[in-house]
Formats: C-alpha cells, sequence, structure tokens
C-alpha cells in the first residue's frame, strides 16, 4: 500500500511511502476486531460496586419479639433484609471485569483495524511535527487543514515528545498515542488515523527484518 506524504498545510511532499501488505492489505476479522474492543473497555470499568450485607449494616442485634406465641411470623433483628435498612442479599460486590486475550488475537486485530481503515481511505502520513512550545490551537489548525472532514483524529507517533503531547492532549477531536501503545479500541473509535512519517518508517523496517529472516530460515 503507497501513500503520499504531507506536510502541515496538507500538500504533497513528492515523497511517498510503501506500507506492508501483511498489515494493511489483510482481510480484517470482525469477530476478532470485537473481542480486542470488549477487553479494552472491559479493563477500564472499575469494579468498586458494593453493598451492605445484614452484617455490615448499623442496627441492634436483638431479636425483635419472642419466637413463638405472637401470632406472627418469626422475626430475627432489623438487619433482616426484609426489612427497610437491612442488609442486601446477592448484592454486587468488588470484582474486575477483564478478560485473558492471547497476545496473538490481539495483533490479529490490531492488523485488521488498520487494514479496515486503509481499505476506507483514512490512513494518512505526516511530516514529523515539532511544537517549540506547547499550543493546543495551532496544533488543532494543523489536523483540520490534514484532515478537515475528521471529527476524531487518531495521531500515531513513534517516541514521546512532551511539546507535541502538551498540543493534544486537551484537543477534544484529537486522540494521541505512541506507536508501541496503540490498540484496536483507538484505531476503531477514531475516523481517521495519522502516522507521522517517522512511525510509518517503523513499519517499513520491521517488515523488512522479517522479511530478511525468512529468506535466511528457508536457505
Amino acid at each position: 500500500m503507497k501513500l503520499d506524504i504531507i506536510n502541515i498545510e496538507g500538500k504533497k511532499t513528492g515523497r511517498n511511502i510503501e506500507l506492508p501488505d501483511e498489515i494493511f492489505g489483510a482481510d480484517p476479522n470482525s469477530h476478532v476486531i470485537w473481542l480486542a474492543v470488549k477487553q479494552h473497555l472491559a479493563a477500564r470499568r472499575q469494579g468498586t460496586h458494593k453493598v451492605k450485607t445484614r452484617a455490615e449494616v448499623e442496627g441492634s442485634s436483638k431479636k425483635l419479639h419472642k419466637q413463638k406465641g405472637t401470632g406472627g411470623s418469626r422475626k430475627g433483628n432489623l438487619r433482616n433484609p426484609l426489612y427497610k435498612g437491612g442488609g442486601t442479599v446477592f448484592g454486587p460486590k468488588p470484582h474486575g471485569y477483564d478478560i485473558k486475550l492471547n497476545r496473538k488475537v490481539k495483533d490479529l486485530a490490531k492488523i485488521g483495524a488498520l487494514s479496515s481503515k486503509a481499505k476506507e481511505n483514512k490512513i494518512f502520513i505526516v511530516e514529523d511535527i515539532t511544537m517549540e512550545a506547547p499550543a493546543t490551537k495551532k496544533f488543532a489548525q494543523i489536523f483540520n487543514t490534514i484532515v478537515p472532514e475528521s471529527r476524531k483524529a487518531l495521531f500515531i507517533m513513534p517516541e514521546h515528545n512532551d511539546n507535541v503531547y502538551k498540543s493534544f492532549r486537551n484537543a477534544p477531536s484529537i486522540c494521541g498515542t505512541l506507536l508501541s501503545d496503540v490498540n484496536t479500541y483507538d484505531i476503531m473509535n477514531s475516523d481517521t488515523v495519522v502516522f507521522t512519517e517517522s512511525a510509518a518508517k517503523i513499519f517499513v523496517e520491521e517488515n523488512e527484518d522479517q522479511n530478511k529472516e525468512a529468506a535466511e530460515a528457508t536457505k
């Protein structure tokens, strides 16, 4: 897959980059993508919901009246779940919602998410952006020029840059992340995916290394 490299003004630089088809030209597996998104959202849940049982609510432990002879039902104490203010039976307890997903499955989901965006022509490569100082308004204007019709853009850079990070962290329409931290949910939750030139070249270099290793293994 060959893409043109654009500058911060949204114009072509005359250079292009060939992204590996093994990643950006694969057939997306919708079920695997769904599993990865489900795992990501489940892991974000705190799971701190809690109710008090009859052993934890306040109230006297004294028996309300004698067991027999009143003509009424047998009663224990005020903490009985049948009474107002009593404990809760079988209520929620703190627990985690995270589910296990194999690394190969998550990698397959990420490849499927990238390839689906590539088929929709929603992947762009921009020259490396440098900021002398944090400037959210300026950074947002750059993205409005690069991807003007995008409601939410995923900006992927190869390594942390403090000025760039502080420039996009408060922009509501930009989700920035490192290439090593990209996940399937962020890709699918964005309208467009914008790679910096340095981040895109990492895909090319890793693909070339894999091809060399495969060629040496066949000798």
